[in-house]
């Protein structure tokens, strides 16, 4: 397998799929925004590029594996805008893309579960664009696309702790409000699944195995570390920005066999119970 990837939007999630390919002799260039982060990206092992500023154009041509992260703007997906008529012609000689999306494509499902056929009908701005950018991707001819639909993020350094530490977390209760999340090194390793056996045109939902109300997750971080449970307040009375508020809009809890039944994907952490205390032993070492 040639083992080169083209990272385009290479953060959090990205970095985590690095971690894993770069010592199995994985050729990695990840671009960034950023200048600052050049030498954050580059200390890991993968190549770094700024984009916008860089022409991509060559990389897109070379490279038969690529990770598109990066989100969509207002003005729709950044990297078709830019680069679709590049990908046209050099989709026939791309082994594998994978497209992070969101499960957010699914909209409020009052708490009921959803799957990869459940019809796409999202209920905020984000969700619509994520829609539009998925039906995009999938729309060039001959581009072995891959979309990922991936639940709520944590991990490292984003989590649930410092706000707790800090006395800053509360737990905002909304009656029926339910989250799928998923454990940044369990995307990873499915990505990596992914890779190893590509399946064009394949869309997976990524979550671990316990949709939860987001105030337990709260307040079980209180009680690994060993602190006051945060005080609950009424989603109603809550003081939130527009963005954290949108969040409630939609509840649901996310299906994950697919891709445990297609690419034998076992999620190392299938709870957020697990997940917290991983990253507390980690901090912790």
């Amino acid at each position: 397998m040639d083992k080169r990837l083209l990272s385009v939007g290479h953060g959090f999630t990205a970095r985590a799929l690095a971690a894993r390919l770069v010592p199995e002799g994985w050729h990695i260039v990840g671009t960034t925004r950023s200048a600052d982060k050049m030498a954050e990206i580059a200390a890991t092992g993968v190549e770094p590029v700024l984009w916008p500023d860089s022409d991509l154009t060559a990389l897109f041509a070379e490279f038969p594996n690529i990770l598109i992260s990066a989100a969509p703007g207002s003005q729709g997906d950044p990297v078709l805008e830019e680069y679709g008529d590049v990908l046209l012609q050099a989709a026939s000689g791309i082994r594998w893309l994978g497209y992070l999306s969101t499960t957010g494509v699914y909209g409020d499902h009052q708490g009921g579960w959803v799957d990869e056929m459940t019809p796409l009908t999202p209920s905020t701005a984000r969700g619509q664009a994520r829609v539009v950018a998925e039906a995009a991707w999938q729309s060039i001819p001959d581009l072995p696309v891959h979309v990922f639909r991936l639940a709520g993020i944590y991990g490292p350094d984003r989590g649930p702790f410092a706000k707790v530490r800090n006395g800053t977390a509360r737990r905002i209760i909304k009656q029926g409000q339910v989250f799928s999340r998923i454990h940044v090194e369990d995307i990873a390793s499915g990505l990596e699944l992914s890779l190893n056996s590509p399946k064009a045109g394949a869309i997976y939902n990524m979550c671990d195995d316990d949709p939860a109300p987001p105030e337990d997750v709260i307040g079980h971080a209180a009680q690994l570390l060993g602190l006051p449970v945060p005080p609950a307040v009424a989603f109603e009375e809550a003081e939130m920005t527009p963005m954290a508020r949108s969040f409630y809009a939609e509840s649901k809890r996310v299906r994950n066999d697919l891709i445990k039944r297609e690419l034998g994907w076992v999620p190392r952490y299938p709870n957020y119970r697990s997940g917290l205390a991983a990253m507390l032993a980690l901090k912790d070492r």
